[in-house]
């Protein structure tokens, strides 16, 4: 296998000029990014239920929104102020937050802020942004986003805001004047305003067309991507989100969710992928959103759906989902901090309801508040999320059944905003309404990151709960996945998987440190197995323990070692394992830690067979 890296050519060009909707020009293939290896830079498809590559491995993305700032004015709906910003907050991202893949927000107000006519400066530096990302060797699927339709249905002294659709689009419509009632959460407006429903409705219903414009200018907007990256970064694009959080705004008479899903959201989706389709994104699947209230974890809340009706969705979607704890963050409805396994069984709904689709699932919102009455929950609800994207079975108990575990989930956790706290955000274009702090969105305070006195790009939670260890791309079929990250809650290290006892030799390899396993049945072998590697896991203190061999301080890459690590693709400094198994069938195990430095030969050798035993038992 070679080891020769590409050489670096990270060089976004951007060419301005006249939009069509017709199809894609021929775009350059473009340089390798740094520190590629032979198997690196492949499209990703839908194969069997799970992301893979071209090799048949079975792909996991985890990361971020990207971000909020799309929501604000004050950088025209565009998550930076420039590409410069955009490639300091990728590198970040993948270095100190650990993600693969980022959610990319752009906005449909500034894409068409008049009617019929696109904005291509707009698209342009969105592109440039997006670019900055793959450059990085972050892939990215963008979403057309709104949350409570549009800005333009608030007044200026409102206490709330939304985003979305252009200002042309609300005047069209004879809406009432907002008003929530009683709303602590601006996430009432949804449901309790009239101008937000009545709208949202309109949208649903192609009133004056305007389901049609969207669709018009997403198309356009798509077809300017694909022709402005080159073929070796527009291979990094998984697909595309058509809309964040649908809702119906109001039901028919008589209707059920379950039929609006059916009967409206559903022919919708089906128009936004014909528009993907003819914008040159035919291989590329749409990130489709069931009713926002099919999973809420509050009854008064749920609705029936999930997308229920639409059978088998196969290889051109991904059952999207987001996940927030609306118990943890009433401050209500749940007292005290998640615990272990807090989230296995709405996470398992999202498994269950993929599964039936023959879909991959990815949770592409979930989070929670940093600051505020229920900000102390944030460590445990974060920490229980994570393991539920993990595993379906929860620490205690998972190994003792550790083939219960399901898929692990893609996940995209809200937000990553370099400018947290350092907005300067005119709330609804009202100068005596600015905002400066948290999110500058609805009181909002969810971004994982900040820039410091430096601006210096740093984390506000705990790192060892942001930079995991995960599965990043697997050859063959996960079997089990899990990771305990010793993440802290305050002063206490929050410890929900301990080695069992039964294993003493590996407990004792493990000692207090992190530690991740995965078990998982080979494929074809054509590429080899990849983790992604903490920073708190440096070569010289990691130690894997697998079936392939036992390892302190791995090799790099390239020596034919089963067992090896190697940078991973961007040149952000980030790292992988990588496992070679070449065979087909063979259950596989490997455990990574970061516990006892300088492990004997003698404690590798009785770890690895108290190991072999367990997975023998456990298959």
């Amino acid at each position: 296998m070679s080891t020769t890296r590409a050489r670096v050519l990270v060089v976004l060009v951007v060419l301005l000029g006249f939009l069509t909707a017709a199809g894609p020009r021929p775009a350059a293939a473009g340089p390798a990014l740094p520190d590629s290896l032979w198997f690196d830079g492949t499209a990703l498809t839908v194969r069997d239920g799970r992301f893979a590559d071209d090799h048949g491995r079975e792909v996991v993305l985890r990361g971020y929104n990207v971000s909020g700032e799309t929501k604000l004015a004050e950088n025209g709906g565009l998550p930076f102020a420039s590409v410069a910003d955009a490639r300091r907050s990728a590198a970040a991202l993948r270095a100190l937050g650990g993600g693969n893949t980022v959610r990319f927000l752009l906005s449909w107000a500034y894409a068409e802020p008049v009617r019929g006519q696109v904005d291509t400066a707009y698209l342009s530096a969105a592109t440039a942004q997006i670019g900055a990302f793959l450059d990085a060797g972050i892939r990215v699927y963008p979403d057309f986003h709104q949350d409570l339709y549009s800005r333009w249905l608030f007044d200026a002294d409102s206490w709330y805001t939304g985003d979305g659709a252009p200002e042309w689009a609300v005047e069209l419509g004879d809406y009432p004047d907002e008003f929530c009632g009683i709303c602590p959460f601006w996430g009432q407006n949804i449901t309790s305003n009239a101008a937000v429903t009545e709208a949202t409705y309109d949208f649903w219903h192609n009133t004056y067309g305007v389901q049609d414009a969207f669709l018009d200018t997403a198309q356009r907007a798509m077809t300017y991507i694909r022709q402005h990256l080159t073929d070796t970064q527009f291979a990094g694009v998984v697909g595309f989100d058509p809309y964040n959080e649908p809702h119906a705004g109001v039901y028919d008479s008589g209707q059920t969710s379950r039929a609006w899903e059916r009967d409206v959201l559903w022919p919708f989706y089906e128009r936004f992928r014909a528009r993907m389709d003819a914008a040159g994104w035919q291989d590329k699947p749409a990130f489709v959103e069931p009713n926002l209230f099919w999973n809420a974890n509050l009854d008064f809340q749920r609705q029936e759906g999930g997308l229920l009706d639409a059978g088998r969705l196969g290889p051109r979607y991904v059952f999207n989902t987001h996940f927030y704890d609306q118990k943890a963050i009433s401050g209500i409805f749940m007292w005290g901090k998640a615990q272990d396994g807090q989230y296995t069984g709405d996470f398992g709904t999202v498994r269950d309801r993929a599964a039936a689709t023959g879909a991959p699932a990815i949770v592409s919102e979930f989070g929670h508040p940093l600051s505020g009455t229920v900000s102390d929950k944030a460590p445990t609800v974060l920490k229980a999320m994570y393991q539920a994207l993990d595993s379906r079975v929860k620490g205690a108990s998972w190994w003792s059944d550790p083939t219960a575990s399901g898929p692990v989930l893609s996940g995209s956790q809200w937000q990553w905003d370099i400018y947290h706290g350092r907005h300067h955000e005119l709330m609804n274009g009202n100068p005596d309404k600015v905002l400066t702090g948290g999110d500058a969105w609805n009181g909002e305070d969810l971004s994982a990151v900040r820039l410091d006195d430096s601006g210096t790009p740093v984390l506000r939670q705990d790192v060892r709960l942001l930079d995991r260890l995960y599965p990043s791309a697997t050859s063959g079929t996960t079997v089990a996945f899990t990771y305990e990250d010793r993440s802290r809650d305050g002063s206490t290290t929050l410890t929900w998987n301990p080695v069992p006892s039964s294993l003493p030799n590996v407990a004792r390899l493990v000692g207090t440190g992190q530690y991740g396993l995965l078990l998982w049945e080979s494929g074809s072998g054509s590429a080899p197995t990849e983790l992604h590697l903490p920073a708190s896991f440096p070569t010289g203190s990691t130690t894997v323990v697998s079936d392939l061999g036992a390892v302190h301080a791995p090799p790099a890459y390239g020596d034919a070692a089963p067992i090896a690590v190697a940078p991973e693709p961007g040149g952000t400094g980030s790292r992988r394992l990588l496992l070679d198994d070449t065979d087909s069938g063979t259950l596989h195990f490997a455990l990574v830690t970061n516990g006892t430095a300088n492990p004997s030969a003698d404690l590798l050798t009785a770890a690895r067979a108290e190991l072999t035993a367990w997975a023998a038992a456990a298959r």
